[in-house]
């Protein structure tokens, strides 16, 4: 039986932040492997039309933005494969990322999940979610169902001189209530905060407390969240991950 292959660079998650560190260790020459979960590109591919994003003065698909990193990826190198994480091993060198039945072997590790929509669990959502009539990504007009500041309209309207209530029909409701860290396959070992982002150590944003293990993206951030700040972080491990295995030998 021949010994598994043991990966110089493991990337989880296939947002801004994952697509960003598969760019810059693929350019290092790593090879890195990077795993899709459930949605492949992450939250971007839901949007229609990123304007925020540097060198592209009349926006771009969401969808298309990942496509392209993902391409950028590939030609320096990196590989990608469907794979759903359970959970991982940090107590062992290389560390063990658990898919299922297989295990992979991995010198340095960069996880970069980023987070879900936080649903308000009432009857029928689950069902109506994606396209049905349910969404939290707004491009036409709905309702807005929320708590934070993106919550500007509501399902119920209430006469203010007779306090009558009546429900407002609309064709889709907009669901704006925050987003949930993807960072439970890994906490424990992993650190995390009380709302579950990933919790790194003083004087880094993307440096866990285990060496060689690093976060970048929204299950780290709940600050800026933006895509562009999800690419800087994912730069930022991948770099911190470069210098590791030189240091170490890899």
């Amino acid at each position: 039986m021949s010994n598994p292959t043991i990966e110089n660079v493991v990337i989880i998650g296939t947002g801004c932040a994952g697509l960003t560190a598969a760019i810059y260790t693929a350019r290092a020459s790593l090879n890195p492997l990077v795993l899709e979960g459930p949605q492949p590109g992450g939250q971007l591919t839901t949007t229609s039309e990123v304007e925020n994003f540097p060198g592209f003065p009349h926006g771009v698909d969401g969808f298309q933005l990942t496509q392209n990193m993902r391409e950028q990826a590939t030609r320096f190198g990196a590989r990608f494969e469907q794979l759903l994480v359970d959970r991982v091993d940090l107590s062992t060198q290389p560390r063990q990322v658990v898919a299922g039945d297989r295990t992979i072997l991995a010198k340095t590790l960069i996880i970069a999940t980023g987070a879900s929509p936080r649903m308000t669990g009432v009857p029928g959502e689950k069902e109506l979610y994606g396209g049905k009539g349910v969404t939290t990504c707004a491009t036409c007009d709905v309702a807005v169902e929320g708590v934070a500041q993106q919550a500007v309209s509501g399902l119920r309207v209430k006469n203010v001189k007779t306090g009558a209530e009546a429900v407002l029909p609309v064709k889709g409701v907009f669901v704006a209530i925050g987003h949930v860290p993807n960072t439970r396959p890994f906490a424990p070992p992993l650190e995390v905060d009380a709302a579950g982002y990933f919790k790194t150590v003083p004087g880094s944003q993307v440096q866990t407390s285990v060496p060689g293990v690093y976060v970048a993206g929204d299950c780290v951030d709940h600050v800026y969240r933006q895509a562009i700040t999800a690419a800087g972080m994912g730069c930022a491990a991948a770099i911190e991950a470069e210098r590791w295995l030189a240091e170490h030998g890899g």
